[in-house]
């Protein structure tokens, strides 16, 4: 695919987010939480429609935490189907057991907290790991509703304070945003296909043996 038609999808796909508003944050709250991660995306978004309509900012921050919600809880509800084993073959071994160790030792503080910092802190393989360590589904709702809350309250009210700054800047550097949060999204999409390609073939491998094994 050509830079010029990625950029051309990638401005009618801005758009039309734009032009949802509130509904356009949950959609893309539940792909950056689940499908793909699209670093700096909600963000940027959130800012965009609260200095566009500085007096809504608390709708667009309950939004953009809502999907960021619904987004997480799927990508939990994955891992915790899949168990360890799953959650092992997505991550190499070490960084795994990194993820395990600080996940028992904070609890609902190792969801909440990944979810208060900005890009590129990672907060999927925490989300996963609350998943595959069978952890409560409400302390998960909570933590991760509680550190998205207050990063998206932080963003949007920013955008409402300095919505007529923001604006301009956007207007002067549309373009180069757009590419950046494009490069990132590819970066992301990359990781993410290598990762399920390496999950797909270790799957294979131990189904291979398996048979082997029943067949000795």
């Amino acid at each position: 695919m050509s830079p010029l038609l990625l950029f051309f999808i990638a401005t009618r796909v801005w758009r039309w987010l734009r032009h949802l508003g509130g509904l356009g944050l949950i959609l893309l709250g539940v792909a950056d939480n689940s499908v793909v991660p699209l670093p700096g995306s909600m963000d940027v978004l959130t800012i965009w429609l609260a200095a566009r309509q500085p007096s809504w900012w608390m709708y667009y921050a309950a939004m953009a935490t809502l999907g960021a919600l619904i987004g997480g809880y799927i990508t939990y509800g994955l891992a915790r189907q899949g168990g360890r084993e799953a959650f092992e073959r997505r991550l190499p071994k070490r960084k795994a057991e990194k993820v395990y160790q600080r996940f028992e030792r904070w609890g609902f503080w190792a969801v909440a907290i990944p979810a208060i910092l900005p890009p590129p802190f990672p907060i999927v393989p925490f989300l996963l790991a609350a998943g595959a360590l069978q952890y409560s589904r409400k302390q998960f709702l909570g933590a991760l509703a509680l550190g998205r809350g207050i990063r998206f309250t932080i963003v949007a009210g920013l955008g409402a304070i300095y919505g007529n700054h923001i604006v301009r800047f956007f207007s002067k550097y549309y373009k180069p945003a757009l590419y950046t949060l494009i490069g990132l999204a590819a970066i992301a999409g990359i990781f993410t296909l290598f990762g399920y390609l390496r999950y797909r073939r270790k799957t294979v491998e131990e189904g291979s043996g398996d048979v082997v094994r029943k067949l000795a």
